[in-house]
């Protein structure tokens, strides 16, 4: 639904995507992720039509975005992460407004109008003042505006930014029902572990160059640097990482907090020779948990070089 081949965009001197290559399927709820900088936005915008590719192609639903860039907006639906809004208008108001800016007939817009704000929510607030709502309100209302042509695809970028934790629930609640419907969504965004529950495919980029794409499992998979066990003993805490260390199945020891963090170098070993080393010296072991990486993590690793 969604392909890049090589895309490319430059400001002068300044590279801001390199030959990024994406590929994104009908139906997929895609988290594209990356440190500020690394060019998300500037890819948004050349798939959104409204900056031309320096190089490379991106195709919509077959189409190119460079030379058939009327007919991709009819499929796309464009979330900016900071939108204006008319704040003297009614919220139905607004609505009609921009339907009737897709060309949907007058006798269709109210009902469309009508279901959409029964979809996000917003039916109790439909002569409200646009200026008079919340953030949250507003950011639910900006993606109701980018729903009332029905496109095919979302492009929504971090369309949770800013929102207090109640607001954030609510916007990836509806996203999540919008993938039910079957919208392709593209959705950016730093509030990593939420990505982790709602997408199930990520791309990682930095400096404009792809580091990882695939699912989220894979990406954790791929960030994964040894088994790693966190341990912790009543006491003699010292004692404790000495014989953990000393041992043939541990690459390195680590504390953290009171923590012991084991490095292991077989990902497969049983760990059940850490309690039984520890408490055949007499030590009482009161915390054992292997470690699970998130989305989150491995964005931290990839990003910062410690996978390649």
């Amino acid at each position: 639904m969604i392909e890049t081949k090589g895309l490319r965009k430059t400001y002068g001197s300044t590279v801001a995507v390199h030959g990024l290559d994406l590929q994104v399927e009908k139906g997929d709820i895609f988290g594209f992720i990356g440190p500020n900088g690394a060019g998300k936005t500037s890819t948004i915008k050349m798939l959104a039509t409204l900056m031309p590719p320096s190089g490379g192609e991106a195709r919509i639903d077959g189409m190119s975005v460079a030379t058939d860039a009327h007919r991709v907006r009819r499929v796309i639906g464009y979330m900016p992460d900071f939108f204006g809004v008319y704040e003297e208008m009614r919220v139905d108001e607004y609505l009609e407004f921009f339907a009737a800016a897709y060309g949907i007939a007058r006798r269709e817009r109210p009902r469309i109008v009508r279901d959409i704000l029964d979809l996000v929510d917003l039916s109790h607030k439909k002569a409200d003042i646009i200026g008079s709502l919340s953030r949250g309100t507003q950011q639910r209302l900006g993606l109701a505006r980018v729903l009332v042509h029905d496109p095919k695809v979302l492009l929504l970028d971090e369309p949770a930014s800013g929102l207090d934790p109640r607001a954030r629930v609510e916007i990836r609640e509806l996203i999540r029902e919008l993938g039910k419907m079957g919208k392709t969504v593209l959705i950016s965004s730093h509030i990593l572990p939420e990505l982790g529950d709602l997408c199930n495919k990520v791309a990682i980029i930095e400096h404009g160059k792809m580091v990882y794409t695939g699912s989220v499992a894979e990406v954790v998979r791929q960030a994964a640097v040894g088994r790693v066990v966190l341990v912790r003993t009543r006491d003699r805490l010292e004692e404790a990482q000495k014989l953990l260390q000393g041992h043939a199945l541990v690459e390195g020891v680590q504390p953290e907090a009171g923590t012991l963090r084991a490095t292991l170098r077989d990902r497969e070993a049983c760990i059940s020779f850490i309690p039984e080393l520890l408490v055949k010296a007499g030590l009482q072991v009161v915390f054992l948990r292997e470690e699970e990486l998130n989305l989150e993590d491995a964005f931290m690793r990839l990003t910062r070089g410690v996978v390649s």
